[in-house]
């Protein structure tokens, strides 16, 4: 809703650095009037107030993840007058929400959209959201009926809505570093995984395979990265998770250049050169280190370490 800022690497804002007795008046004024145009107004609470957000622009998609205690966001007839025609679209990530434009109030369950008009009034209240600002132009050109796509939920159960938000999250930290040509790409992968969800037209559907692939294949990366250290993980267990077949999956992973057993084994190895460099793990036996990071065949985590790195487990640690 309303973010005005030139393009940035992601923007964090707590209160928790802030008096309390100044919290809710710099929130207010400051992150909701100035940079987001919207009037905030915490809900009752026995608990002192707080909140965090983290904003991000790129290539004029405007992202905010809002959170900290209940509150309503207001966007008054007013603030409309900035003449921003953005596209909204606000996902609700705490237990419940609600929204109201138009005089329609709908209820929001976790994970469950909204597409919202930034040209008019609306009424948001929730302890946690995304909220997503895409320019109309770009978003109408790949909908095919945009006008009919707002005023309504989108259940979390939406694939590509999933697939939005999870994509959001493991590119935000990344793209304020990647060159300008990703950074587009990142960019026109959400704008199609946006239009998919509102209701794509017939070229954005066939195009918006390649965004629909890209956020499967980011997905899977986090669920290897949170999981690499299991023993005896599979593609085949990865690919289950994320709700796609082994094929699928092992071939998103040789287009991006690193198979799945490459990855791993790079992950498990970079985890044990960094125990094996810390002097509190002198102490401990390699076949423990390399059984922590997910090998269970010792010889094999060996030889692997000193292809990787050039010396044994045993000589980087005494280094």
């Amino acid at each position: 809703m309303g973010i005005h800022a030139a393009e940035f690497a992601p923007m964090r804002f707590s209160t928790d650095d802030v008096p309390e007795r100044d919290r809710l008046t710099r929130w207010r004024e400051e992150f909701g009037r100035v940079l987001l145009r919207i009037d905030i107004e915490p809900l009752p609470s026995e608990l002192p107030f707080r909140a965090e957000a983290t904003m991000q622009t790129m290539s004029g998609v405007r992202t905010a993840v809002c959170g900290g205690a209940a509150a309503l966001y207001n966007r008054t007839k007013a603030m409309t007058a900035d003449g921003d025609d953005s596209i909204g679209l606000v996902i609700n990530l705490g237990p419940k929400g609600m929204v109201s434009q138009r005089d329609n109030t709908l209820m929001l369950g976790r994970g469950d959209g909204f597409p919202i008009l930034s040209e008019e009034a609306a009424r948001l209240t929730t302890t946690c959201h995304l909220g997503l600002l895409f320019p109309r132009d770009a978003l109408a050109s790949r909908v095919h009926d945009l006008d009919g796509a707002v005023m309504r939920v989108i259940p979390s159960t939406v694939a590509p809505l999933r697939l939005l938000v999870s994509y959001l999250k493991l590119v935000q930290e990344e793209v304020a570093l990647c060159t300008p040509e990703f950074r587009e790409s990142v960019v026109g992968h959400m704008l199609d995984l946006a239009a998919l969800t509102l209701g794509a037209n017939r070229d954005t559907r066939e195009s918006g395979l390649g965004a629909v692939a890209a956020a499967r294949l980011a997905a899977a990366l986090a669920d290897i990265n949170r999981s690499f250290a299991e023993p005896g993980l599979t593609l085949a267990a990865v690919a289950l998770r994320q709700g796609v077949s082994p094929r699928y999956l092992q071939r998103l992973l040789e287009e991006s250049g690193v198979s799945f057993t490459a990855r791993v084994n790079e992950l498990r190895l970079q985890r044990a050169f960094m125990l094996l460099s810390k002097a509190q793990n002198r102490g401990r036996r390699i076949s423990d280190i390399a059984w922590q990071v997910g090998f269970s065949d010792v010889s094999h985590f060996n030889r692997l370490f000193r292809a990787r790195f050039g010396d044994t487990p045993s000589g980087t640690r005494r280094e």
